[in-house]
């Protein structure tokens, strides 16, 4: 029950930090996101910022963005018809589906958001290398699947997995924010 009438002043709280915050002193860094359901939320905002407001970012990105968003099925995808004319209309914009429930792996199981950025893991890995930001977003179960498949795709590339995060946090190129 909220007995607040129109025109009275509400306090309003919510996730504070630095986690979600794109890189606006280097516009030539990637940006690669990966979010489940919900987690899309503060990737929408980076798109906008981008590639649809009039923002001194939009002018500045030179980099790719990519989105690689996990739901269940195709009825789940949030925001697609504005994500498709945004892919179609922008050579630096790169969008990724992972339809649990509709689409397998190489594997032959279901589909899920961290067999998605395997199947891209050397391009990814290219791009972190590079100087790209990382960013993830959506429920916690969500890392462990993801953190499996990046130490596999380290050790095929003979990288020490603990040492290659603790560089990509050191460096501010790795953003994690899960509920």
């Amino acid at each position: 029950h909220c007995d607040a009438k129109p025109g009275d002043e509400v306090k309003m709280t919510g996730p504070s930090g630095k986690v979600m915050l794109l890189p606006e002193d280097k516009p030539e860094a990637d940006i690669i996101t990966v979010g489940t359901g919900t987690g899309i939320a503060p990737f929408r905002s980076f798109w906008k910022r981008l590639f649809v407001e009039d923002t001194e970012a939009r002018a500045n990105f030179k980099g790719l963005f990519w989105l690689f968003l996990g739901v269940a099925n195709t009825d789940a995808l949030l925001y697609d018809d504005e994500l498709q004319a945004l892919a179609k209309a922008n050579d630096n914009f790169k969008l990724d589906y992972a339809l649990s429930r509709e689409q397998t792996n190489q594997k032959g199981g279901k589909m899920y958001i961290q067999d998605k950025v395997e199947e891209y893991a050397d391009d990814i890995f290219n791009r972190l290398d590079k100087g790209a930001h990382m960013y993830f977003c959506g429920l916690k179960g969500m890392m462990p699947g993801i953190q499996d498949m990046l130490k596999g795709v380290c050790e095929g590339k003979g990288l020490d997995y603990d040492e290659w995060i603790k560089g990509l946090k050191e460096k501010g190129q790795w953003h994690v924010e899960v509920y």
